[in-house]
């Protein structure tokens, strides 16, 4: 029995994750102009086939909803990741993600809501289950440059430990638990959540120099 070295399971990893970006891309650029593209037409703009789009995404629908949220967010998320004042200041920059996600949270907690409704069912008529993880890894890219301070301080693990704890913290699940479940307004949304990911941020901080 084989198996795959790291470095070959990375590197399909990377494809995937270039394919499932140059779709969504080409979703956003066909959808720019008000009119809602259909599979072919992202399927030729992206240079895949049909097939393959639904190997990521089996609803048109989640495609769209990820090419919205992501024509909304990415922009202002990458400028405030950006702040050459946060460069060296990883709680900073965590904040300002959180800031700045829950800034344009009237226009895409709603995408959101439907995004989750849409993934945590099985694949519609028999489709196959979709490549990689079921949503966009456009958080998880977030919150890596947002912690990228520490990625030369913290071990690989404790570094993706930590990234994997302010995935739970950090976006729509997260709005949605304080907001229906807590009933929480914006303001003490943000600050919880801000308050929690701050915590995460300083606990793999302290473990570190704890081992030094």
């Amino acid at each position: 029995m084989t198996t795959d070295s790291p470095a070959r399971s990375g590197g399909r990893e990377a494809q995937r994750r270039r394919t499932r970006k140059a779709i969504v891309d080409a979703a956003v650029r066909l959808s720019a102009g008000g009119a809602t593209p259909s599979v072919d037409e992202i399927a030729a703009a992206a240079d895949v086939s049909r097939r393959t789009i639904y190997m990521y995404f089996p609803a048109l629908d989640q495609l769209l909803i990820d090419a919205t949220a992501g024509a909304l967010n990415e922009p202002p998320v990458e400028a405030a990741l950006s702040d050459p004042a946060l460069a060296d200041d990883p709680a900073g920059r965590v904040d300002a993600l959180i800031r700045t996600l829950l800034e344009h949270s009237p226009q895409s907690l709603p995408l959101g809501r439907r995004m989750i409704r849409l993934t945590v069912d099985p694949p519609p008529n028999g489709a196959p289950e979709p490549v990689g993880p079921r949503r966009s890894q456009r958080r998880i890219e977030w919150l890596d440059k947002a912690c990228e301070p520490l990625r030369d301080i913290l071990s690989e693990q404790s570094y993706q430990r930590l990234i994997s704890a302010l995935t739970m913290v950090i976006g729509w699940e997260a709005q949605i638990a304080l907001r229906d479940v807590r009933g929480l307004d914006p303001q003490a949304e943000q600050d919880a959540m801000t308050w929690a990911a701050r915590a995460l941020v300083e606990t793999a901080i302290r473990e570190h120099d704890r081992r030094q």
